[in-house]
């Protein structure tokens, strides 16, 4: 049960599953809210981050000290809802000023019954995720706050991200269709796994038109809209449980359809050629990510949101059920795996965000290139 601090300083408590403790005071809704702790680096853009579904059953601890100030519109938001399932600020800002807004963020926290907690020294905590790891927490807030011990039992007996199976829970549960803009030059079959609204709009923006599918969609569901091209989607959870997302992808990659797939759908691409993940220790979170493109050479500033990895080799070109495979970028910061193409049939993946929203523009090129393998394959 939750309730809205508006106005008030009601205590909060946040508990890590390693025993650590911090105080503060309660933001957005009054009640109790667990989830795995992560951090995101962003300085802007935390109403997109709110509505990703690849945050559902994480609770995000924003490293930007000041965060509410330009409020929350109705323009913005990624899908229909907050799915974050705790938030957690330092200064939250007292008064919002953007011509756009339409009410704090404080407010809309309240109203969707998102329980957070601001007053917390988010530089320790960021500190202490980055030297233990992602871990679980509870955010505990009212004026009965248990005792210490009752609330570190609740949350070591808390959900694991490990082994979560998620994507069913925040697609969509009926086919929907974005129209393309000016003049309709494709057909992609989407299969959505916890997509963000921008992505379908950024093919949109190409002459695509997409028919975004549930996570459940078959290899029947994928080709009755007759695809020039399939796009997996990113979306939540430990791609190790993903295994009808697979099988739909592997059946795709042998009809040879131009496929690409962003983050969730890049684990997926990876565990389809045979490749494994594995759990990050703390995950990538922020719009400022430097990913290497290693087809071209060139540098990007990148949006993240990923706490799994396709453990696939960097030095070689690997051979797979579908032909040849590389790895085609790479993060700079710690030489993760952040993206896959093969060599002999059109398909390749992103482990990051190029829709940016938020973020910078520096991969948008890659709805580019999926439009020249569609082209190349209507040729």
């Amino acid at each position: 049960m939750t309730t809205s601090t508006r106005g008030a300083k009601v205590p909060a408590v946040l508990v890590l599953e390693d025993g650590r403790i911090f105080r503060g005071r309660a933001y957005g809704a009054v009640g109790e809210t667990f989830g795995e702790a992560v951090f995101s680096t962003g300085m802007t853009g935390y109403q997109e981050t709110l509505t990703d579904p690849s945050y559902h059953r994480q609770v995000v601890v924003m490293t930007a000290p000041h965060v509410g100030n330009t409020g929350v519109n109705d323009e913005d938001p990624e899908s229909g809802r907050i799915w974050v399932s705790g938030y957690v600020v330092r200064d939250p800002a007292r008064v919002h000023s953007n011509w756009r807004a339409q009410r704090s963020l404080d407010e809309e926290l309240a109203n969707q019954g998102v329980v957070g907690i601001s007053g917390v020294d988010t530089r320790a905590l960021t500190r202490h995720l980055r030297e233990r790891g992602a871990m679980r927490v509870g955010i505990f807030s009212g004026n009965a706050l248990p005792d210490e011990g009752t609330m570190l039992a609740e949350v070591r007996q808390s959900s694991e991200m490990k082994g979560a199976n998620l994507s069913a829970e925040v697609a969509t549960k009926e086919t929907y269709v974005v129209p393309a803009i000016g003049t309709k030059k494709f057909t992609v079959a989407a299969v959505d796994l916890g997509i963000k609204g921008m992505t379908p709009h950024r093919m949109a923006e190409r002459g695509i038109e997409v028919h975004v599918l549930p996570a459940t969609a078959t290899v029947e569901d994928v080709y009755a809209v007759n695809p020039d091209g399939v796009f997996f989607s990113n979306g939540p959870g430990d791609p190790a449980t993903a295994d009808h997302p697979v099988s739909v992808m592997q059946a795709v990659l042998e009809r040879k359809t131009p496929l690409f797939g962003i983050c969730f759908g890049n684990q997926i691409l990876g565990r389809a050629l045979g490749f494994g993940t594995y759990k990050l220790k703390y995950g990538h979170r922020g719009i400022n990510q430097p990913v290497q493109d290693r087809t071209t050479g060139k540098v990007e500033v990148t949006a993240h949101n990923h706490g799994f990895a396709v453990d696939a080799p960097l030095d070689k070109v690997s051979e797979t059920p579908y032909g040849r495979a590389e790895v085609s970028h790479v993060c700079l910061n710690d030489q993760v795996v952040e993206g896959l193409q093969l060599l002999d049939q059109p398909a390749f993946s992103v482990q990051y965000h190029p829709e940016a929203a938020a973020g910078p523009h520096d991969a948008a090129y890659l709805f580019d290139r999926f439009v020249t393998l569609m082209e190349a394959e209507r040729a």
